[in-house]
């Protein structure tokens, strides 16, 4: 397969090396376990959590005359994902066994698809900053999972659980597009957003349901194409990046000291932080692929791809667009707010007929901070998007001011109630009577004539009044009135 560099040598991605610049390459095999009750093609489950062994029907244990039958949900739940990675969607596609020593697949082959795949070439849109990058998907195809080899429980014997031998993957491709750590983290959490926001795969790599073989090659820029080597089964977006900094950083220093790289696969020690051999890498003619005898080729029609494609959920980037136009936020912003389909959902019904910027500010700097906090997703939340809306229709209003805000915001969480009862009962309400506030202004230059008198030479020392006239008030003064009449007091 012959593969073209569509990007330009971007400087800031550039290692340096003892010689010089060099710049990294990086490709990578998704594999995303389809959201599914049962398996590619058995009817066993594919519940997590089961003890060793319970999901297991005779065709995941390759019992003599047992045949695959093709789940067509998994079917399904693929071309759901090519549409939502924008990508040809193949009516004919075909699966091939792919030979190759399975101590944990006890058919002693895979399968899986080669030349014909379920979806062709397809598209990933990173926000990196100030430019938004286009990665280039190779292809998805489908195919079954092995089990699980188990060293550590016996000194001298391996134990197998074949609980997700047969489980459904897609196995997503991208293109050599990827240029630094950096993108590769953020294409990573970028297809797990899609996956999730489709509901094709939970994306959750600490229970394996995603993960990836990372390939990391070095060059000079804009030169050849280096030897890449490819990193396993790693199963963290933050694994990834140290990874490839680590992969990159070795084979650099082998070719600045005259040496060659191997094409291998190695496997990532989080530990140690480094990259360590794992075997030679196969090609394709290594695994002696031949279309599978016992499945028919997988055919569908136009009818059925449009009917998948009008179910499709609202997906990020679509979504993303929405929010700028329609509630004002910044392009970062928005970004943040749809980065998990329940988070972007409770943002909308908090902002909807509101200030769509003020709402951001507080999904964002004070919701979401007290989730991660808490270690809680916006699911488990103690306060609804009614009432964290109703605080930001009271600060919009101006019957309390940000500060009030917040403790009114830690009210809520902790005791529950509506937001504008909280702030009648208790008495919070901001102060908003310019007499009121003046006179308190009063008091206090008149109880501090020396700052007074330094505060015309130095006109930023106002803060330092604006700070004693809430402390006054109990923080309940308007700021901005304050800010007015302290400066018309003052004479500054």
């Amino acid at each position: 397969m012959t593969i073209i560099d569509t990007r330009t040598p971007h400087r800031k991605s550039f290692i340096a090396g003892a010689t010089g610049d060099w710049e990294i390459i990086i490709g990578m095999e998704v594999h995303a376990q389809v959201t599914s009750e049962s398996k590619l093609f058995s009817g066993s489950s594919t519940e997590f959590g089961r003890p060793a062994n319970s999901n297991v029907s005779f065709v995941d244990a390759a019992m003599p005359g047992m045949l695959p039958v093709i789940n067509e949900e998994c079917v399904r739940q693929a071309v759901r994902t090519g549409l939502g990675l924008k990508a040809q969607i193949n009516k004919r596609s075909i699966f091939d066994r792919k030979n190759y020593f399975y101590p944990d697949l006890p058919q002693g082959y895979q399968i899986s698809q080669y030349l014909d795949p379920i979806v062709g070439e397809g598209r990933v849109l990173l926000d990196m900053g100030e430019e938004t990058i286009e990665i280039g998907i190779e292809r998805l195809h489908l195919e079954q999972d092995a089990g699980k080899s188990i060293h550590d429980q016996h000194p001298n014997m391996s134990f197998v659980d074949l609980n997700r031998s047969g489980v459904a993957l897609m196995e997503i491709v991208s293109k050599p597009d990827l240029r630094s750590a950096d993108e590769a983290k953020a294409y990573l959490s970028k297809l797990r957003t899609i996956l999730r926001y489709l509901g094709t795969c939970d994306g959750n790599m600490e229970q394996g349901s995603m993960r990836a073989d990372v390939n990391v090659s070095v060059r000079r820029p804009g030169g050849a194409f280096g030897t890449r080597c490819e990193i396993k089964n790693v199963n963290s977006v933050r694994f990834a990046g140290q990874a490839i900094e680590y992969e990159a950083r070795r084979q650099i220093d082998i070719l600045e000291d005259g040496g060659t790289i191997d094409q291998e696969t190695r496997l990532f020690d989080p530990k140690l932080g480094e990259t360590r051999s794992m075997r030679s890498k196969e090609e394709a003619h290594d695994y002696r692929y031949f279309p599978d005898p016992d499945l028919l080729p997988l055919e569908f029609d136009d009818a059925f791809i449009a009917k998948l494609a009008e179910g499709l959920p609202e997906l990020p980037d679509e979504k993303k667009a929405r929010f700028i136009a329609e509630y004002g936020v910044t392009a970062y912003d928005a970004m943040v707010l749809t980065l998990d389909r329940a988070g972007a959902d409770f943002y909308e019904a908090m902002a909807k007929g509101r200030d769509g910027k003020l709402a951001a500010n507080w999904f964002i700097n004070e919701f979401s901070a007290r989730l991660n906090k808490e270690g809680m997703d916006v699911t488990q939340s103690p306060v609804s998007a009614e009432q964290l809306g109703g605080i930001v229709d009271l600060i919009g209003k101006g019957d309390i001011s940000g500060k009030i805000g917040k403790d009114l915001f830690e009210i809520v969480w902790a005791e529950g109630g509506d937001p504008a009862e909280i702030v009648e009962a208790r008495g919070m309400k901001q102060v908003t009577d310019l007499g009121a506030i003046e006179t308190v202004v009063d008091e206090i230059i008149a109880a501090n004539p020396d700052q007074v008198a330094k505060v015309k030479d130095k006109p930023s020392m106002i803060g330092w009044f604006v700070g004693q006239v809430m402390k006054a008030s109990g923080g309940k003064a308007n700021p901005q009135a304050v800010n007015e009449i302290l400066k018309s007091k003052l004479g500054i």
